[in-house]
C-alpha cells in the first residue's frame, strides 16, 4: 500500500489557499495528505480550509503544530521574511520543507537555511515554477544542445501590467523589510532563470533603480481603497467585492490582524522601486542586460541569448495589444543559415503548465529531472544574493559583487562552485 505524504501548509493567503492548498487536495491526493493549516490569523486560516473543502486542525502556534502533527512535508506559503525561521523549525522537527518562492530576504538568514539542511539532512525545494513551463525547458535544450555555440550575453526584459505590477504596491511586498523588494520578490524568478539557463552563478551586479509611478509620487492619497474619497477618479480602485476568494480571506480576517488587500498604491511610506534596470557579469563571461517595470500597458518578458554561432530570441505574451499566437514561437537565428521557428503549445494550468509540472516533479516520486528542473536551497540561495546586490547597488551607485553580499563563507561553501 502505497504511503502519502503528510504535509502541512503554514500560511493561508491566496497562493497557500490554491497553489499549494486547494490543488494538491483535489488533484494530489493520491500522493499528499493535509493533516494541518497554520496561520498567525486563525479566521483567515479557517475561510482558507473551507475553501480547500477540508477539515482539518488550525494552528496559530507553529511550533505546537510540529509538535503535535510531526509532518513529513511543511509548505511554507507566509510573508517572505518571515521564511528562514519557519524553514528552519520544520527542519529541526524532521520535516522535508518547499517554499515558496523567494526562498528568504537577506544573506544572514539565507545563512541560517543552509545550515540547518546541512545539519539535519532534510530537503529544501524552491518553487521556481518558470523553470517548468514547456517553453524555458525548451530554451534550456537549445542551449545545451549548444545549437547557437558559447553563449556571451543575454537580453532579459520583463514587463508587469498596471493590474500585476500595482498589485505588489498594494500588499505587504510593497516594503522593503518585509519583500527585500521585488529585486528579490519578484526578480527572484528571474534570476533563478538565468542561473539555470546559463548553468553559472552571478558574479557582479550593477543596477539603477527607482520609485518613479507609485508610492509618493502618485496623484491621490488613501489608506484603502474601498473607503478611499478617489475611488471614482483613480485608475488604481481595485474593489476587492468583485474578487470573492480574495474578501474571504482578506477582509473580515483584517479585523484581526489588520492587514488589508487593497491598501493604496500611492502610499507615502512605500519604499520599494517601481522601475528596474540591471547589468549582471557571471563567473562563465556572460553578460546580461536585465530590466522589470511594473506599471506597462502589456505583461509579459523577451529574452534572448547571443552566441558565437547565431541567436534564441523568445517574446512571451501574456497580456498585450498584439494578436496572441495558440504557442510560443522561440526563433533560433544561426549566423550563416536558415531561420528556424520554434512553436511550443501553452498548456493548461498556471504559469502555461509550469506550475503542474512543479508539483508533479516534487510530490510524484521517481520523475526524471534531466534538466535539473528542480531548484533547491543553493539556487534559492543565489537568485536571492543577485537580488540584494542588484538592490544594493541602485543604491550606492556602484557595481556589488556576490561575494561582498554573501561575507564570510561561513564554512558552507555556497560559493565554491555549483553542485
Amino acid at each position: 500500500m502505497k504511503t502519502k505524504t503528510r504535509f502541512a501548509l503554514v500560511g493561508t493567503g491566496h497562493r497557500g489557499s490554491t497553489m499549494w492548498g486547494r490543488d494538491l487536495v483535489e488533484r494530489w491526493g493520491d500522493h499528499v495528505e493535509l493533516v494541518a493549516v497554520c496561520d498567525l490569523n486563525a479566521l483567515r486560516a479557517a475561510r482558507s480550509g473551507a475553501h480547500m473543502g477540508v477539515s482539518v486542525p488550525i494552528y496559530t502556534d507553529f511550533d505546537e503544530l510540529l509538535r503535535i502533527e510531526r509532518p513529513d512535508l511543511v509548505i511554507v506559503c507566509t510573508r517572505d521574511n518571515t521564511h528562514d525561521e519557519l524553514i528552519v523549525k520544520a527542519m529541526e522537527a524532521g520535516a522535508n520543507v518547499i517554499s515558496e518562492k523567494p526562498m528568504t530576504t537577506t544573506a544572514d538568514k539565507i545563512k541560517r537555511i543552509l545550515d540547518a539542511e546541512k545539519r539535519t539532512g532534510k530537503r529544501l525545494d524552491v518553487s521556481f515554477n518558470y523553470r517548468f513551463a514547456p517553453t524555458a525547458a525548451r530554451i534550456k535544450e537549445l542551449l545545451n544542445s549548444g545549437v547557437i555555440g558559447d553563449v556571451t550575453s543575454v537580453d532579459f526584459h520583463w514587463y508587469l501590467n498596471t493590474s500585476h505590477g500595482a498589485d505588489y504596491f498594494r500588499r505587504w511586498h510593497a516594503f522593503t523589510e518585509n519583500s527585500g523588494s521585488l529585486f528579490v520578490h519578484k526578480a527572484t524568478h528571474h534570476f533563478d532563470l538565468l542561473n539555470w539557463y546559463l548553468d553559472s552563478d552571478p558574479q557582479t551586479v550593477s543596477a539603477f533603480a527607482d520609485l518613479k509611478h507609485y508610492g509618493r509620487k502618485g496623484p491621490f492619497r488613501g489608506t484603502r481603497c474601498r473607503t478611499c474619497p478617489h475611488k471614482h477618479e483613480c485608475d488604481y480602485f481595485f474593489d476587492i467585492a468583485k474578487e470573492p476568494l480574495l474578501e474571504s480571506l482578506y477582509e473580515d480576517p483584517s479585523e484581526v490582524d489588520g492587514y488589508v488587500r487593497d491598501a493604496c498604491v500611492f502610499r507615502e511610506d512605500i519604499d520599494i522601486p517601481d522601475t528596474m534596470v540591471t547589468s549582471i557579469h557571471y563567473k562563465n563571461g556572460v553578460d546580461v542586460s536585465y530590466s522589470l517595470n511594473t506599471y506597462m500597458p502589456i505583461e509579459g518578458h523577451h529574452i534572448a541569448f547571443n552566441g558565437h554561432k547565431g541567436r534564441i530570441e523568445l517574446r512571451q505574451y501574456e497580456k498585450q495589444p498584439w494578436t496572441e499566437p495558440p504557442a510560443d514561437e522561440i526563433v533560433l537565428m544561426k549566423n550563416f543559415g536558415d531561420v528556424e521557428r520554434i512553436w511550443v503549445p501553452h498548456s493548461s494550468g498556471g504559469h502555461y503548465g509550469g506550475d503542474d509540472r512543479l508539483r508533479n516533479m516534487l510530490l510524484k516520486p521517481g520523475l526524471n529531472d534531466e534538466l535539473r528542473q528542480r531548484a533547491g536551497a543553493r539556487a534559492g540561495a543565489m537568485s536571492v544574493l543577485c537580488g540584494i546586490a542588484a538592490l544594493q547597488s541602485s543604491k550606492t551607485g556602484v557595481p556589488v559583487s556576490i561575494a561582498e553580499v554573501w561575507g564570510e563563507d561561513n564554512g558552507l561553501n555556497l560559493l565554491e562552485g555549483r553542485p
